[in-house]
Protein backbone atom coordinates (compact mmCIF):
# COMPACT_ATOMS: atom_id res chain seq x y z
CA UNK A 1 0.00 0.00 0.00
CA UNK A 2 2.92 2.31 1.04
CA UNK A 3 4.47 2.47 -2.87
CA UNK A 4 0.95 2.69 -4.44
CA UNK A 5 -0.48 5.86 -2.18
CA UNK A 6 3.30 7.44 -2.24
CA UNK A 7 2.85 7.30 -6.47
CA UNK A 8 -0.76 8.81 -5.81
CA UNK A 9 -0.32 11.50 -3.35
CA UNK A 10 3.01 12.69 -5.28
CA UNK A 11 0.39 13.34 -8.39
CA UNK A 12 -2.51 14.49 -6.61
CA UNK A 13 -1.72 15.59 -2.62
CA UNK A 14 -5.33 17.66 -2.17
CA UNK A 15 -6.86 14.33 -3.08
CA UNK A 16 -9.56 13.11 -0.69
CA UNK A 17 -8.67 10.38 1.47
CA UNK A 18 -11.88 8.68 1.31
CA UNK A 19 -11.36 8.79 -2.49
CA UNK A 20 -7.49 7.61 -1.51
CA UNK A 21 -8.83 4.66 0.50
CA UNK A 22 -11.20 3.38 -2.00
CA UNK A 23 -8.44 3.32 -5.07
CA UNK A 24 -6.12 1.31 -2.23
CA UNK A 25 -8.58 -0.94 -1.20
CA UNK A 26 -8.62 0.03 2.75
CA UNK A 27 -9.98 1.61 5.41
CA UNK A 28 -9.63 5.36 5.52
CA UNK A 29 -8.55 5.29 9.16
CA UNK A 30 -5.59 2.95 7.65
CA UNK A 31 -4.87 5.78 4.97
CA UNK A 32 -4.86 8.63 7.86
CA UNK A 33 -2.72 6.23 10.28
CA UNK A 34 0.19 5.38 7.02
CA UNK A 35 0.05 9.32 6.04
CA UNK A 36 0.82 10.22 9.64
CA UNK A 37 3.29 7.31 9.41
CA UNK A 38 5.22 8.59 6.32
CA UNK A 39 5.34 11.88 7.93
CA UNK A 40 6.71 10.97 10.94
CA UNK A 41 9.23 8.91 9.24
CA UNK A 42 10.41 11.76 7.17
CA UNK A 43 9.46 10.34 3.89
CA UNK A 44 6.63 12.76 3.28
CA UNK A 45 8.21 16.32 3.92
CA UNK A 46 5.72 19.02 2.84
CA UNK A 47 2.71 19.52 0.47
CA UNK A 48 3.43 21.53 -2.68
CA UNK A 49 1.24 23.60 -5.09
CA UNK A 50 2.80 23.79 -8.35
CA UNK A 51 1.74 27.32 -9.58
CA UNK A 52 2.35 28.26 -13.89
CA UNK A 53 3.35 32.05 -12.64
CA UNK A 54 3.39 33.41 -15.72
CA UNK A 55 -0.25 33.26 -16.22
CA UNK A 56 0.03 35.51 -13.07
CA UNK A 57 0.85 39.31 -13.29
CA UNK A 58 3.70 38.42 -10.89
CA UNK A 59 7.36 38.83 -11.77
CA UNK A 60 9.08 35.79 -11.35
CA UNK A 61 12.47 34.10 -12.78
CA UNK A 62 13.75 30.93 -11.66
CA UNK A 63 17.22 30.24 -12.35
CA UNK A 64 19.57 26.69 -12.19
CA UNK A 65 22.83 27.33 -10.86
CA UNK A 66 25.55 25.03 -10.95
CA UNK A 67 27.95 25.34 -9.04
CA UNK A 68 31.82 23.81 -8.18
CA UNK A 69 33.04 23.92 -4.88
CA UNK A 70 36.29 22.40 -3.01
CA UNK A 71 35.05 19.68 -1.09
CA UNK A 72 36.11 19.86 2.99
CA UNK A 73 37.89 17.20 4.40
CA UNK A 74 35.67 14.99 6.49
CA UNK A 75 32.23 16.61 5.24
CA UNK A 76 32.49 16.36 1.55
CA UNK A 77 29.98 19.11 -0.29
CA UNK A 78 27.68 18.75 2.96
CA UNK A 79 28.57 21.99 4.91
CA UNK A 80 28.71 24.24 1.81
CA UNK A 81 25.39 22.77 0.86
CA UNK A 82 23.72 23.50 4.12
CA UNK A 83 25.49 27.26 3.70
CA UNK A 84 23.91 27.66 0.51
CA UNK A 85 20.41 25.99 1.33
CA UNK A 86 19.88 28.77 4.24
CA UNK A 87 19.34 32.05 1.73
CA UNK A 88 15.83 32.28 1.43
CA UNK A 89 15.76 33.02 -2.09
CA UNK A 90 17.39 29.34 -2.68
CA UNK A 91 14.47 26.90 -3.37
CA UNK A 92 16.74 23.38 -3.78
CA UNK A 93 20.15 22.46 -3.61
CA UNK A 94 21.69 19.27 -5.82
CA UNK A 95 24.53 17.18 -5.08
CA UNK A 96 25.10 16.25 -9.18
CA UNK A 97 27.63 14.31 -11.70
CA UNK A 98 29.39 16.45 -14.11
CA UNK A 99 31.50 18.97 -14.57
CA UNK A 100 29.86 21.07 -11.81
CA UNK A 101 28.85 19.62 -7.72
CA UNK A 102 26.23 21.20 -6.97
CA UNK A 103 23.08 22.62 -8.57
CA UNK A 104 21.63 25.70 -6.90
CA UNK A 105 17.99 26.44 -8.10
CA UNK A 106 16.25 29.15 -7.02
CA UNK A 107 13.79 32.29 -7.73
CA UNK A 108 13.57 36.07 -7.52
CA UNK A 109 11.62 38.92 -9.22
CA UNK A 110 14.21 39.83 -12.26
CA UNK A 111 17.39 38.19 -13.68
CA UNK A 112 19.17 41.19 -12.27
CA UNK A 113 18.15 40.46 -8.92
CA UNK A 114 19.60 36.33 -9.76
CA UNK A 115 22.38 37.98 -10.67
CA UNK A 116 23.07 40.15 -7.53
CA UNK A 117 22.75 37.23 -5.47
CA UNK A 118 24.98 34.68 -7.58
CA UNK A 119 27.97 37.45 -7.49
CA UNK A 120 27.34 39.11 -4.04
CA UNK A 121 26.28 36.20 -2.08
CA UNK A 122 27.02 32.72 -3.82
CA UNK A 123 30.21 33.23 -5.51
CA UNK A 124 31.39 34.78 -2.49
CA UNK A 125 31.88 31.84 -0.51
CA UNK A 126 35.17 30.73 0.27
CA UNK A 127 34.83 26.73 -1.18
CA UNK A 128 32.89 28.08 -4.28
CA UNK A 129 35.30 28.00 -6.96
CA UNK A 130 33.04 29.04 -9.87
CA UNK A 131 29.29 28.92 -11.47
CA UNK A 132 27.37 28.84 -14.46
CA UNK A 133 23.83 30.41 -14.11
CA UNK A 134 21.27 29.11 -16.38
CA UNK A 135 17.51 30.88 -16.41
CA UNK A 136 14.49 29.20 -17.20
CA UNK A 137 13.04 31.26 -20.33
CA UNK A 138 9.85 29.02 -20.31
CA UNK A 139 8.25 26.07 -18.54
CA UNK A 140 6.41 23.45 -20.74
CA UNK A 141 6.43 20.81 -18.16
CA UNK A 142 7.60 21.13 -14.42
CA UNK A 143 6.80 18.29 -12.05
CA UNK A 144 5.08 16.18 -14.33
CA UNK A 145 2.38 18.62 -15.35
CA UNK A 146 2.20 20.04 -18.69
CA UNK A 147 1.97 23.95 -18.45
CA UNK A 148 1.59 24.96 -21.69
CA UNK A 149 -0.85 23.21 -24.14
CA UNK A 150 -1.23 23.60 -27.54
CA UNK A 151 -4.30 25.25 -28.65
CA UNK A 152 -6.39 23.25 -31.73
CA UNK A 153 -7.09 25.21 -34.57
CA UNK A 154 -10.63 25.38 -34.22
CA UNK A 155 -11.43 26.84 -37.48
CA UNK A 156 -12.91 24.88 -40.39
CA UNK A 157 -11.19 23.50 -43.34
CA UNK A 158 -12.49 24.73 -46.45
CA UNK A 159 -11.75 22.47 -49.22
CA UNK A 160 -12.57 23.30 -52.83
Amino acid sequence: MREELLAIIEKNSRIDLKELAIILGVQEIDVVNEMAALEAEGIICGYHTLINWEKTNIDKVTALIEVRVTPQRGHGFGNVAERIQRYPEVNSVYLISGGYDLMVILEGRSLREVSAFVSDKLSTLEQVLSTATHFILRKYKDHGTVLSQKKEDEREMITP
